[in-house]
């Protein structure tokens, strides 16, 4: 038996809780990504996504990248000197609150996830006293993240504070209503707070053949995982509500503030996944 086996079954792996005969959405992400933290089922949906759009893993690491850019905006440009963050995933290299601490150290991060896998490894890895915590509550219920006794000890809602949600809306049915949700949380940040979205957009007819990869993505993720929606880009771009959307406004991820320009492939991947960043004045 393998050492890594070994260790985990003598610590008790998977912890009670998470079950690892069924894909979660954190794991395939974190094995997108290459990680460690995922399990051979979760491996599978990746292989099958791999049958679909040979180039799936790109969307993985463009969201990363996306993410490291708009909190080093938030930080180093705009100010923010608190980012919430939920939805938050399996720690992964350069995290929030890593990326935020190399402009700012003092910046104070919460991250937010409804999976019990990305508590535990947060707990562990992420959190400390001074400037980073991660709590368990779930997007869907925005009231229970907002009234967060940690939350509101931890975050000065007086001040303007940077929400993340990426990568997570695309998991919320249309019954579970996003839109109510982000502007439920819209609505609860003062004044100069900024917010962070990336979401599956679907292609347009336009674009017949990355149209059809994303619909065989769709179906894959929901019968899979039971949640992955690509949706019109109105759609996603309604979820900023009045806020004032920063240059160069909802596009696909690779094209918002590029460190570097550069020749990117425009495939399912690139079309099917878009971000943006807007202000509430």
């Amino acid at each position: 038996m393998a050492r890594e086996d070994r260790s985990r079954r003598k610590n008790k792996y998977p912890p009670p809780g998470v079950d690892a005969k069924a894909p979660n959405v954190a794991r395939v992400y974190d094995a997108m990504l290459g990680g460690k933290d995922n399990f051979a089922v979760d491996r599978q949906v990746v292989k099958a996504a791999l049958r679909i759009t040979s180039n799936a893993p790109a969307g993985a690491l463009a969201s990363r990248a996306f993410l490291r850019r708009a909190v080093r905006y938030l930080v180093g440009e705009a100010g923010i000197a608190q980012i919430l963050d939920i939805g938050s995933g399996l720690p992964a290299q350069g995290n929030v609150h890593e990326v935020a601490h190399e402009i700012n150290p003092a910046v104070r991060t919460v991250y937010v996830d409804n999976d019990p896998v990305v508590y535990i490894h947060g707990q562990a890895l992420l959190a400390d006293a001074r400037t980073t915590e991660v709590i368990a509550a779930d997007v869907r219920r925005p009231a229970e993240i907002l009234d967060h006794p940690l939350i509101r000890r931890f975050l000065d809602f007086r001040q303007p504070v940077g929400l993340l949600l990426l990568a997570v809306l695309h998991h919320i049915s249309d019954a579970e209503d996003p839109s109510g949700v982000v502007a439920a949380l819209r609505d609860a940040m003062p004044r100069g707070s900024y917010l962070v979205v990336s979401s599956f957009r679907m292609p347009g007819p336009d674009l017949a053949e990355q149209r059809a990869e994303a619909v065989e993505m769709e179906r894959l993720f929901n019968e899979r995982l039971g949640s992955g929606y690509w949706r019109p880009e109105e759609t996603i771009r309604g979820w900023f509500g009045d806020w004032e959307m920063l240059p160069p406004g909802l596009v696909p991820l690779p094209d918002w503030r590029p460190d570097e320009p550069g020749p990117v492939t425009r495939d399912s991947i690139y079309y099917g996944l878009v971000g943006g960043v807007a202000r509430k004045n």
